[in-house]
C-alpha cells in the first residue's frame, strides 16, 4: 500500500472512530507502527489529526461522521415510504443482498414476511429484523465491526462475498448524484458496498430526497450501475433534487417514487421528469434463486455474460 492510500485509510478510521490507537492502526493498514507514527506526524502536520499517547484523534474542527442514533431519526417518515415501496420488488424464493444503513433495516422489517428469501448481509441491525421471521434465512458475512452503524466491515467481509451470485442488490448511501452515482464519508464501508453490488444482477438504490444532489468522499455505486432508484418526492421547492431525479432517469436508472402524487403505494417520476412506465422486477433471470450462499464457485461464463447484459438495459 503507498503512503497516501495508507494514509488517507487513517484518516478514515479516525473520522469514523472518533480515536484509534496505534496498535489498531497498524493492524488494519497492515504496517508496523513505527510507520504508522510517522504518518499520523504527517497528517497532525497538515491539520487532519492530532496526536495523543499511543494514538490519534479528531482534531477540533472535525466532527464524527452521524452514527446510527442520530441518522434514525432524520427523515423516518420518508424512509418508511421508500421501504414499503422496495419491498414489492423482493419477490417470494429470491436471494438477494441487503447493505447497512436505516433505510435498509426499515426495508428488512417488511422482508421478514416473503416466504423463502434468502438475505445476505452486512448489516447486524438487518440481521436483527430478519432473526424471527420464518421461512427466511439469513447469511451474514465475515468482517469487523464497525460500530457507528453495526455494520461490518474491511477484507473479511469483501473475501466471504467471493463467488456469490444473487438477483438483487439493496443499498443505500450518504448522498446520490447522476453525474458520480451512490457514495458514502467512509472508505470500509464503500469497500463492502461495492463488494455486495458484485454480487447481483440488480441494483436498487434506498435514498431519500434530501441524499439527492449530494455527492460524499468514497463512490461506491456507479450511475450506470444502478438498475432503480427508489425515493420519496421532493418538496416543489427543492429544485437540486428534482434535477438530479431527472438527470438520473435521462441516464436510464429507472425511478420509482414512494407516496408520488399522493398514492402511497408509489408511483413513477411525474411526466415532466421522465416519460415512460416503470417495469417490475423480472421473474427467472437465470440465476439460481434461494440456493445462492457463500463460498460457492462463481458464474459460468453464461451466467458472466447475462449479468453483464442486464446491467448495461
Amino acid at each position: 500500500m503507498f503512503a497516501a492510500e495508507r494514509r488517507q485509510l487513517i484518516l478514515e478510521m479516525v473520522r469514523a472512530n472518533g480515536a484509534v490507537s496505534l496498535r489498531e492502526l497498524a493492524r488494519v493498514v497492515q504496517t508496523s507502527e513505527v510507520t504508522v507514527r510517522r504518518d499520523v506526524r504527517a497528517l497532525e502536520a497538515e491539520g487532519l489529526l492530532d496526536r495523543r499517547h499511543g494514538g490519534a484523534v479528531l482534531p477540533g474542527g472535525f466532527t464524527r461522521e452521524s452514527g446510527f442514533p442520530q441518522k434514525s431519526h432524520l427523515a423516518t417518515a420518508e424512509k418508511t415510504a421508500i421501504a414499503d415501496l422496495a419491498a414489492n420488488f423482493v419477490e417470494e424464493g429470491e436471494a438477494i443482498v441487503v447493505g447497512a444503513g436505516t433505510t435498509t433495516q426499515e426495508l428488512a422489517r417488511r422482508l421478514a414476511r416473503v416466504p423463502g428469501l434468502t438475505v445476505v448481509t452486512n448489516s447486524l441491525l438487518v440481521a436483527q429484523a430478519l432473526a424471527h421471521a420464518n421461512r427466511v434465512e439469513v447469511v451474514m458475512t465475515g468482517g469487523t465491526l464497525r460500530g457507528s452503524n453495526y455494520a461490518l466491515v474491511g477484507s473479511g467481509a469483501e473475501q466471504s462475498l467471493q463467488g456469490l451470485r444473487v438477483s438483487r442488490a439493496f443499498i443505500s448511501g450518504s448522498g446520490l448524484t447522476a453525474e458520480r452515482g451512490l457514495s458514502t464519508s467512509n472508505m470500509l464501508s464503500a469497500s463492502v458496498d461495492r463488494a455486495l453490488v458484485q454480487a447481483a444482477a440488480e441494483v436498487v438504490v434506498l435514498a431519500d430526497h434530501t441524499k439527492l444532489g449530494t455527492d460524499t468522499m468514497f463512490q461506491t455505486v456507479p450511475t450506470e450501475v444502478i438498475t432503480r432508484l427508489v425515493t420519496d418526492d421532493p418538496p416543489a421547492h427543492d429544485d437540486r433534487a428534482h434535477a438530479e431525479l431527472q438527470a438520473l432517469a435521462d441516464q436510464g436508472v429507472q425511478i420509482a417514487v414512494a407516496g408520488a402524487t399522493g398514492n402511497p403505494g408509489g408511483d413513477e417520476v411525474p411526466a415532466r421528469r421522465r416519460a415512460g412506465s416503470l417495469p417490475g422486477p423480472r421473474r427467472g433471470q437465470g440465476l439460481r434463486p434461494a440456493a445462492a450462499v457463500l463460498g460457492e464457485q462463481g458464474p459460468t461464463e453464461r451466467e458472466r455474460a447475462r449479468v453483464a447484459d442486464l446491467r448495461r438495459r
